[in-house]
């Protein structure tokens, strides 16, 4: 009979570089369509990362990065995030992610322009709210805070 592994080694990756490899007791990470949470054991499965605040348990504490976009594929015992972007919570300046933020909102196309504008500023605007929040460590979902044309 197999046993409930006890920790899941957490891998998060992005093209640039190696950011993170640790065993750890659970992982929320932000899914394309909402936010999962993985435990040791969790059935394998792939899924579309959206812009958002990766958390994970260890030792009893919790820590969180940002994440955006890319892949996660869970194991039984392995969570590896193939993200287009990653930092940690503690790296990021609160200061420059808010005026990330604004200029992003202030930067929005006008009305006649091209989808590809309005999804490069709703991109743009989910990437500086999600810096904010995870600065500001408040952990709402960036998502609600997008604008739509």
């Amino acid at each position: 009979m197999a046993t409930i592994p006890e920790k899941i080694e957490l891998q998060v990756v992005t093209p640039a570089k190696h950011i993170l490899s640790e065993d750890v007791q659970s992982v929320e990470l932000p899914g394309k369509d909402g936010y999962l949470g993985i435990l040791p054991g969790h059935a394998p499965l792939l899924t579309e990362l959206g812009a958002g605040i990766l958390t994970f348990s260890k030792g009893g504490e919790t820590r969180s990065m940002v994440v955006i976009d890319g892949f996660a594929e869970v194991l039984p015992n392995r969570v590896i995030v193939l993200a287009d972007e990653s930092e940690k919570v503690e790296d990021i300046d609160a200061s420059k992610a808010r005026a990330e933020l604004e200029k992003a909102q202030h930067e929005l196309p006008g009305a006649g322009a091209s989808e590809e504008d309005w999804e490069r500023a709703n991109a743009a605007i989910a990437r500086a709210t999600v810096r904010v929040q995870a600065a500001e460590k408040t952990g709402s979902p960036a998502r609600e805070l997008q604008p739509t044309r």
